[in-house]
């Protein structure tokens, strides 16, 4: 550990730090440079005292092999993974949770001894959030879930593990939506957008409205640059994921049937308030946004590449300025903090976590 380790990342002399034996872990993604990971990693670094440095690496699709091999080369220590590589990633590794073989998707690399092990904080991160920032459970709850991409498939794998009574999935295209409810066919179905509006929870899992795609309403450039799914009999919607011009519509989901007594939740942390909570949060819905999410599931691969337990106040200092959370317009970070930093970073499906 560097001399410098305990020095806060600000105060530290340019010239000394980052330093040779400084370990280097980084987010991979395409768009990644709005990415607040950094931010939030390295000022948890800084506050365990971790002779460690985070950064961002933007991969434009199709490369992922190349940079996962040039990260294992060079001795970085992991990488968060975001879209659209999730998929790409589940398949270089060389070792896989049993999350990440049942999603076929992982958001987290860690390189130890020549292995690449992979595992999927996406959903457990979701889950720490609703039942710590948002104090919902989702035990006995009725669930909607809007997209069938990774997001959205961890979202509908760990509201099942967490007991939920059904999950109802709303996507373009019938096939995704179907790999999506295989996750956990007792509970899960998929269905119409209409089915949505008695839900006790709704999750908005596609990247519209994030301030990275450019324009707000539409697909991230990512999403774009993908090859689009041929249209299938079974259609359910728009294009997928797609916003409705000029209006808050998701994938045909109005979030004007939401209202009292409903959580909605928008994976989208930028801007804190997209459309489509806004419109809810008008109808009377208690929303939130995903930047909890982001908080919990980053504390969880910094558990899991050091083995030293984060600084959750640190995290969500570092991001304060972001309205990290909201319900009913009120900025709220994790609302049991104290506890939680102790005894939430058991992966939820007992699966053991790698030495």
């Amino acid at each position: 550990m560097s001399e410098f380790a305990e020095i806060p990342a600000r105060a530290r002399p340019m010239a000394a730090w980052p330093a040779s034996t400084t370990a280097v872990a980084g987010v991979v993604g395409f768009p990644v440079r709005h990415s607040l990971s950094p931010l939030l990693q390295n000022a948890a670094f800084a506050a365990m005292g971790l002779d460690w440095s985070y950064l961002a690496f933007e991969v434009a699709p199709g490369s992922l092999d190349r940079a996962v091999a040039g990260a294992a080369a060079l001795g970085l220590r992991g990488l968060s993974v975001t879209m659209p590589h999730k998929d790409a990633a589940a398949r270089l590794a060389t070792r896989r949770s049993r999350q990440v073989r049942r999603l076929g998707a992982a958001n987290t690399l860690t390189f130890d001894a020549g292995t690449i092990f992979a595992e999927s904080c996406d959903g457990a991160g979701l889950l720490d959030d609703l039942r710590v920032g948002a104090g919902f459970d989702p035990a006995g709850q009725r669930c909607g879930v809007i997209g069938a991409g990774g997001a959205g498939r961890a979202a509908v794998l760990a509201l099942a593990e967490a007991g939920a009574e059904e999950i109802v999935i709303v996507n373009r295209t019938v096939a995704p939506a179907w790999r999506s409810a295989a996750l956990a066919p007792q509970v899960v179905r998929v269905g119409r957008p209409a089915d949505l509006r008695g839900m006790d929870l709704v999750i908005q899992a596609t990247p519209v409205a994030m301030v990275s795609s450019g324009l707000v309403g539409e697909p991230a450039p990512a999403e774009r640059a993908q090859p689009a799914e041929p249209a299938q009999s079974g259609q359910l919607t728009g294009q997928a994921g797609s916003a409705e011009e000029g209006s808050a519509i998701i994938a045909g989901v109005d979030p004007s049937w939401f209202g009292a007594g409903q959580l909605v939740v928008d994976l989208v942390y930028d801007p804190p308030f997209t459309p489509f909570l806004l419109e809810a949060q008008r109808q009377g819905a208690t929303v939130r946004n995903g930047l909890g999410m982001l908080v919990y599931q980053a504390a969880r691969q910094i558990r899991l590449w050091t083995g030293a337990e984060p600084p959750l106040s640190v995290m969500w200092a570092a991001v304060s300025d972001r309205s990290p959370a909201v319900a009913h317009g009120t900025a709220t970070g994790p609302a049991k903090s104290s506890s939680f930093e102790s005894s939430s970073f058991e992966p939820i499906d007992g699966t053991r976590e790698p030495d």
